[in-house]
């Protein structure tokens, strides 16, 4: 080796450590933690407006869905589906009871999402969304796009408890 390369070796900057990757910039393809479990994630719903993205995640068969909202600190939420129905977009309550726990509507509002990988809805569009609360903090979410109502049941979680852990470079 010559004397040119070692001084070029000792003069090189060490470069700067990799950043941890955000849970914004996760999407398909990609390894996350929610409360110790491992999951794959398999979709992303963004909403630019609200600054909130919903990853579709699953750990063999089950699916489950993580609702981040990029506030001053982030926000989440992890939900499971559960069945039901609703007839109408025009006819949602203000209260739902179901197994026995009342959901009072918290927000209800309109945006605009896109669409990457399995989600619920396979293409973006104009999605409504209706958020409740029952009194023992467990989150109730109705959405609809394109006809299709999705109904979801869960509860807040840390930001501890939420990490990614492998997954595409960020660009």
């Amino acid at each position: 080796m010559s004397i040119f390369k070692r001084l070029k070796g000792i003069m090189k900057r060490p470069e700067p450590p990799v950043a941890a990757r955000s849970i914004l910039a996760t999407g398909p393809g990609d390894i996350c933690e929610v409360s110790l479990v491992t999951y794959h994630v398999i979709g992303r719903v963004l909403s630019s407006r609200r600054r909130t993205t919903m990853l579709t995640l699953q750990d063999g068969a089950e699916l489950s869905y993580l609702l981040v909202e990029e506030r001053e600190t982030n926000a989440y939420s992890f939900f499971s589906p559960i069945d039901g129905r609703l007839d109408s977009i025009t006819e949602v309550p203000m209260t739902l009871d179901l197994d026995g726990r009342t959901y009072h509507m918290e927000e209800h509002y309109a945006e605009h999402v896109t669409t990457v990988g399995k989600t619920p809805f396979m293409q973006g569009g104009e999605q409504s969304v209706w958020r409740y609360q029952s009194d023992d903090r467990k989150l109730l979410r109705v959405e609809w796009l394109d006809g299709r109502f999705m109904i979801y049941e869960g509860e807040s979680v840390l930001a501890a408890d939420v990490e990614v852990l492998e997954g595409k470079p960020t660009p």
